[in-house]
């Protein structure tokens, strides 16, 4: 929607200006100008993206004025610009509307240099900047509208969609060979993730994109049912297929493997596997085509039978893993009616059967509203806060990118700086800057390649090479979340198309762009490394400390409401989990990355990550089974997991210590299982399938996953092994 957004600015400015008879010049940088005006805003509300490109447009002509008049005081322009750098990045400190103006002083002030503005021709050339931010506003507010509400319902339709593709993915699982089946989990594992991205998307959009916090609360409640209970299906139904005992779905451990010569439990009966595969079907229509769910009693009598699951009576002969997966069922299709119910409101209930009815009824016993709680953000001063630092270190790279690139050209010079400031966007570290850097580099090389391939075929044909320009900027905003080294070969395509435009193109030039682009690589990977830099393995400490500390908060308060306690925000809590292992996932981007020569240390990252993965998704299920302590009828208070949880939030505790080097000797517990704990207390192990002992296995899962987080980490742990250490700390 961006890319669309950004390309109907664009062509709507080039429609104006070519009617009121606008040189190529100046239709070039409306073009851009359009470009900048609409990308640059990323406020969710309408109104504050009103105001901030009100705010933009002033902005925009005092960078094309000052660039104008300072090009010809080199030193005086020169400072400027550096100047202008840091303030662009120092604004971000500022939120939203800060980056935005930040990056429309930046990239007009670009513009101007690029099109080799004049004092004569600035008059015209205001006046165009006039007309294309007019253009943006009217593409943004009227032709292509963004609103909160507008995109929320866009994610939800999303997350229905990658929904019944889990499900179509489960359903191959089911009938998979052998041979076939390494590839099938990795799709199923492909799209578990995929719906959890979704997910996610959609709780960042909750508190704009609804009425009122307690529609924001049911809403979240549902998706993440529906997200658990979709993703716990896939295990079942891996656990009994391959006879594996997975973990979870979301990210397996490096290098891990199917079984595919154990036994397949559920083709061990044909007809329970013929019900299994008639039951997904009729899931997977449930899911996709949620329009018909109420059209007549066929339907009705399908959903009443997958519901009729979740009771002990109603399941098949079959064996314990087999009757693990229709009970999954049986969730999967609650979660779903609750889903529905949550989105499209009350349904006709005249075929409920008793199973359906009693679901409905916990619906409206757990529709209650949950309180927000906030907690306060580190405070961070002078050069420790991120945005200061970064300014910093992007305006001496942009000094070290000015002077080499006078060097290599005194009129494109900035081509330098433009790379340098790029590779510091959406960076945190060292390692990070220098990954973005040589990806810039390679697509650019490509991009350069393809420019003069097109140069040639396009030659003199404008409008051709208009177009050409608007699908490379689309093709820019898709392919940016997907690849840095995709989107940069697009930026320097759309760039030759450019110099085509002006009359300008040549090989050398092109070549030039090359040579700029490194050129400003290498200055941005020199400042990060000398100007107060971050390294990565001090970044990924400090994000998997947050992690960590998110992920106690979780357990600890999902075992305290399992205790009987006070009820609490813990759906709001597992996505702060989730962000923070988001942020946690990039930073270790470049060590995972495949150039990275540090092949043991790409391995524990690799390994840690996963760790985590599986643990969070496990928190997030006890999260969602604790909420429906206090209004469930079927989930009762527990106090005896209240010791279970201590020791997890201990083990926590210290390798949370040791990853931020605070001096301590505590050790990791490894003793007995979460279950052996309940039995010291005289308890009894809960029947297979009841709520209890799901609870039981995502304690123990999480408890596993942070002692396996110990050894890699090097902390001591009081089992009587010697502690490994394989290089996560060096």
């Amino acid at each position: 929607m961006a890319g669309l957004r950004t390309v109907a600015a664009i062509a709507l400015t080039l429609v104006v200006l070519t009617a009121l008879g606008t040189d190529m010049t100046h239709t070039i940088a409306g073009a851009m100008t359009a470009m900048v005006a609409t990308f640059a805003i990323k406020e969710k509300q309408v109104r504050d993206q009103a105001v901030t490109l009100a705010l933009g447009l002033p902005v925009a002509l005092a960078a094309v004025a000052l660039s104008t008049l300072l090009n010809s005081r080199i030193v005086a322009g020169d400072a400027f610009f550096i100047l202008l750098i840091f303030g662009a990045v120092y604004c971000r400190r500022f939120g939203d509307r800060g980056t935005a103006l930040g990056l429309i002083g930046f990239q007009i002030y670009f513009v101007s240099l690029f099109v080799g503005s004049s004092v004569d021709g600035l008059p015209m050339l205001c006046l165009t900047l006039v007309l294309a931010f007019a253009c943006s506003a009217v593409v943004r507010f009227a032709v292509v509208p963004e609103t909160p509400q507008r995109i929320l319902r866009r994610l939800r339709d999303a997350f229905r969609a990658r929904l019944a593709q889990l499900v179509a993915s489960q359903l191959e699982l089911l009938d998979a060979g052998p041979e076939e089946l390494d590839g099938v989990v990795a799709d199923l594992r492909e799209r578990t993730a995929r719906l959890h991205e979704a997910a996610l998307m959609i709780q960042d959009r909750l508190e704009e994109g609804t009425r009122d916090t307690a529609t924001a609360a049911l809403l979240e409640r549902r998706i993440a049912d529906a997200e658990i209970a979709t993703e716990r299906l896939g295990v079942l139904l891996l656990n009994a297929r391959s006879a594996e005992r997975a973990n979870t779905l979301t990210l397996h451990l490096p290098d891990a493997t199917v079984a595919t010569s154990g036994p397949n439990l559920i083709a061990a009966d044909d007809k329970v596997t013929a019900t299994l595969r008639r039951d997904l079907n009729a899931l997977h229509h449930l899911v996709a085509h949620p329009t018909s769910a109420d059209r007549g009693t066929a339907v009705a009598h399908v959903r009443n039978r997958l519901l009729g699951y979740r009771d002990e009576e109603r399941l098949p002969r079959a064996s314990t893993a087999v009757q693990d997966v229709f009970r999954g069922l049986g969730e999967v299709a609650r979660a779903v009616l609750g889903l529905r119910l949550a989105l499209d409101g009350p349904q006709d209930e005249s075929n409920d059967s008793p199973a359906t009815t009693r679901s409905r009824e916990e619906f409206d016993a757990e529709d209650v509203a949950l309180a927000a709680e906030e907690e306060p953000e580190e405070d961070r001063t002078g050069l420790q806060r991120p945005t200061t630092r970064a300014a910093c270190q992007v305006a001496v790279g942009s000094v070290l990118a000015m002077v080499g690139g006078e060097f290599l050209s005194t009129q494109r010079w900035y081509w330098a700086v433009l790379t340098c400031w790029v590779v510091f966007l959406n960076t945190a570290s060292t390692g990070e800057i220098l990954v973005k850097g040589y990806r810039r580099v390679v697509g650019t090389v490509v991009g350069v390649v393809a420019g003069v391939a097109l140069a040639g075929l396009v030659g003199d044909r404008t409008w051709i090479a208009f177009a050409l320009v608007l699908l490379f900027i689309f093709a820019m905003f898709f392919t940016a979340p997907l690849s840095y080294a995709l989107m940069s070969f697009f930026v320097t395509a759309m760039l030759g198309m450019l110099y085509t435009l002006l009359h300008t193109y040549s090989l050398d030039v092109l070549v030039l762009r090359i040579e700029e682009t490194a050129l400003g690589a290498v200055c941005g990977i020199i400042a990060a490394m000398v100007v107060l830099p971050v390294r990565t393995d001090r970044r990924t400490d400090e994000l998997l400390g947050t992690v960590l500390d998110r992920l106690g908060d979780v357990v600890s308060a999902a075992v305290e409401q399992l205790c009987g306690g006070p009820a609490s925000d813990l759906l709001g809590r597992a996505r702060d989990l989730d962000t923070a292992l988001d942020d946690l996932r990039a930073s270790t981007k470049p060590l995972t990355h495949p150039i990275t020569p540090l092949r043991g240390r790409r391995r524990t990252a690799r390994y840690l990550v996963a760790l985590l993965e599986t643990s969070a998704f496990h928190a997030r299920s006890l999260a969602a089974t604790a909420e429906l302590v206090p209004d469930s009828r079927n989930v009762a208070a527990d106090p005896r997991l209240g010791r279970a949880g201590q020791r997890i939030a201990r083990n926590i505790e210290v390798v949370a210590a040791h990853v931020r080097d605070e001096p301590t000797d505590a050790k990791v517990g490894a003793g007995a299982s979460i279950a052996a704990i309940l039995k010291e207390e005289g308890s009894r192990t809960p029947p297979t399938g009841s709520v209890a002992s799901r609870v039981l296995r995502h304690l123990q899962r999480v408890d596993e996953g942070v002692v396996g987080l110990a050894r890699p980490l090097g902390v001591p742990v009081d089992d009587g092994t010697e502690p490994q250490t394989t290089g996560a700390r060096d």
